[in-house]
């Protein structure tokens, strides 16, 4: 028998049951292996009926005096009554609903009852306990009894008899690591590790058996990237050299200095580019540290070595901000730039206008001949008809916004084509070093010199009004604001949306002055026009969705308004505050609530003291997890369902032995066709 075996070979798997253990996904014996516990019960503790009180959870040997089933008269349920007795006392014992109870317990026979004591007028009681015979092995009692997620008709008691018969079988079945990583790492073989988070002997086996099986989720996604990081090295890619008097140029005439982290990730990011393997590097930075003049530098050294470079942005309005800002950076530079979303096309050298059908043409054309250097789009840029003569770079921001097809079809559009990865979203190194293990990381962790620290303020809801009247003397200052809400409409008893919260501020709030909407669900030409009157100070409020959480930049802008800032992590506030502080101006963040939850008030507070979003983002992930910090696609990694990214010193142990690992694969050939199978089970790059 194998792990993936039919789960129907098990004793007393009948098409009936496979079809039930079928609804919870248990198709095979690895399946069911897998299936673990949500919790345990402790019954390991037996005593003399005499001392139990109630509340207790314990366990009791006992001979059967009195056994029967009766049906409420009340209710009509059917009940199981027994009375159990030691040589120290007497014990009823109550079953609901379980009629069979009284056909498998024989009056005069020896059990062991597990529960908890439920004591009322005629003294303790065990109500539905678990039980098992004194002769046979204690699978449901006395002992450390595992809880399972179960569906309608599969009990319990069934699905611990079927782990049982399967962990039996697992005993046969050969370890895929290998001694010495076993010994190195202090970790229980498979079959142990498995028994003990099933059925443990006590805490100490538990936690051992769940650090091997973090362990294999967390070394088997690091050694697929580790192999991916050793396949790239022996690809072939454009080597571009560092045309260090052109780019030391362009630096100078910057209208501002450079971080330290800037350069650094600069030099880093352009000596990877003069390698003869392709460059894939995440290039991690704070909201406003400067990410784009980074990019900026890699894209015109591509430029100067005469090969083009595509820049995709998830948003048309990101995209467009981006072909505005990079324009801006190179315009005293002879760079052809063009902007190709699916419905704006533009290019920085175009002396008259142009139809834009014609106009897209155009592009499509120039790309294909080499005439373009550098293409700034969405999606679009991945369609088929889109061909470059020579791509030599290849910058995706906020890459988790597309998935890896998507990250591979870029890629393929040249021959060992340069990977630049941008986030905005701050990646403490351990979660970086797990999730994109196959990229190089640079991190911008400063913000650039003069820029002032955002105020944030958690408003209580009695000062609302002061906060109003706040937001209003700025905008009279010459000031714009952004609103944010969690929804774009109301629910039926919810008021946190972007048309209700509209409508309350300039019907009723700032009727004096000039407020707009923008939200997911508007045409692509009217998030645009919305955006556009808010850039060129049309717009005095800009009410909004979660849509202005990434990227978009309005120096003007000096107040952030979040309302139900309890819905969202902080990572999400953290980018939310970033819309602002990007200009000479002192801004402020206003985070709205009406909870009176002490966690999510004492979170909020944790965000209203802390500037770094680094630390947020850290706090973020052990508070709630990488799925709902990141996303699933970011964080998602298919293959952690035990493991945590905050289960730092198996991260760290996972990722060396990887390492190691990758070193000896040829000799490890268990190791080499778990991880051929694990491929197949998830997709990583």
């Amino acid at each position: 028998m194998e792990l993936n075996s039919p789960i129907f070979s098990l004793n007393n798997v009948g098409p009936a049951i496979a079809k039930k253990l079928k609804k919870i996904n248990l198709n095979t014996i690895g399946d069911l292996l897998y299936h673990i516990p949500f919790r345990h019960e402790d019954f390991r503790g037996g005593m003399p009926i005499k001392d139990l009180q109630d509340g207790l959870t314990m366990s009791v040997a006992a001979k059967v005096e009195l056994i029967g089933s009766r049906r409420s008269f009340k209710t009509r349920k059917m009940i199981t009554e027994a009375l159990v007795s030691d040589n120290s006392g007497s014990l009823r014992i109550v079953w609901f609903n379980q009629p069979y109870v009284a056909k498998i317990i024989e009056i005069g026979s020896d059990w062991q009852f597990s529960g908890t004591v439920k004591s009322d007028m005629l003294g303790p009681q065990l109500v539905n306990p678990t039980f098992e015979k004194k002769s046979a092995q204690v699978v449901n009692a006395a002992k450390f009894i595992p809880v399972y997620s179960v569906t309608a008709g599969l009990s319990q008691k069934l699905l611990r008899f079927l782990v049982e018969q399967a962990l039996e079988q697992v005993k046969k079945i050969p370890d895929w690591l290998s001694e010495d990583i076993l010994e190195e790492n202090d970790l229980l073989p498979l079959s142990a590790a498995l028994n003990a988070v099933h059925f443990p002997a006590d805490k100490h086996d538990l936690e051992n058996g769940f650090k091997r099986l973090k362990f294999d989720e967390l070394f088997l996604i690091q050694l697929r990237a580790e192999i991916a990081r050793r396949g790239r090295l022996t690809q072939k890619a454009s080597v571009l050299d560092f045309k260090e008097k052109e780019i030391k140029d362009f630096v100078d005439k910057l209208p501002f200095a450079l971080t330290k982290p800037q350069k650094l990730s600069a030099w880093e990011i352009l000596k990877d580019l003069s390698k003869q393997s392709p460059m894939n590097r995440l290039l991690s930075g704070d909201v406003g540290s400067g990410k784009t003049v980074v990019a900026a530098m890699a894209l015109y050294n591509t430029a100067l070595n005469g090969l083009q470079s595509v820049l995709l942005a998830p948003t048309e309005i990101l995209a467009k901000q981006h072909f505005d800002n990079i324009t801006r950076l190179l315009s005293h530079l002879d760079v052809p730039i063009c902007l190709y979303t699916r419905t704006q096309f533009a290019k920085n050298n175009l002396e008259e206008n142009i139809e834009s059908k014609k106009l897209k043409k155009e592009i499509v054309e120039n790309l294909k001949e080499g005439k373009i250097a550098l293409a700034i789009g969405t999606h679009a840029l991945l369609s088929d008809k889109i061909e470059f003569k020579k791509l030599g770079l290849a910058i995706v921001d906020e890459q988790h916004r597309f998935g890896v097809e998507q990250r591979n079809d870029i890629k393929q559009k040249g021959k060992g084509v340069h990977f630049l990865s941008l986030t905005a979203t701050p990646i403490p190194r351990s979660l970086a070093l797990t999730l994109y293990g196959d990229l190089d990381l640079s991190v911008i962790d400063e913000l650039p010199l003069g820029r002032k620290s955002i105020m944030t303020r958690l408003v209580e809801v009695y000062n609302r009004q002061k906060a109003y009247d706040f937001i209003r003397a700025q905008i009279k200052q010459g000031r714009q604001a952004f609103v944010v809400c969690p929804l774009i409409e109301n629910d039926s008893n919810d008021k946190k949306s972007v048309l209700a919260e509209y409508e309350k501020l300039s019907k009723k709030i700032f009727p004096d002055f000039k407020v707009d909407f923008l939200h997911g669900r508007l045409k692509s030409k009217d998030k645009e026009a919305a955006m556009n009157k808010f850039k060129n100070k049309q717009t005095d409020i800009l009410v909004s969705t979660s849509v202005v959480e990434v990227g978009i930049d309005i120096p003007n802008a000096s107040v952030m308004m979040i309302e139900g800032a309890e819905r969202f992590g902080l990572a999400q506030l953290h980018q939310f505050r970033g819309r602002v502080g990007r200009s000479i101006h002192q801004s402020y963040c206003f985070l709205f609530t009406d909870s009176t939850s002490e966690k999510t008030l004492g979170r909020l507070k944790f965000f209203e003291g802390n500037l770094s979003g680094f630390k947020l983002a850290q706090k973020d992930l052990e508070d709630r997890g990488p799925g709902e910090v990141y996303g699933t696609a970011q964080s998602g990694v298919a293959g952690l369902q035990l493991a945590k990214l905050t289960d730092y010193t198996i991260v760290k142990m996972a990722r060396e032995a990887a390492i190691k690992a990758a070193d000896n694969l040829d000799k490890l050939p268990l190791l080499k066709q778990k991880i051929k199978s694990f491929e197949k089970q998830v997709h990583l790059e």
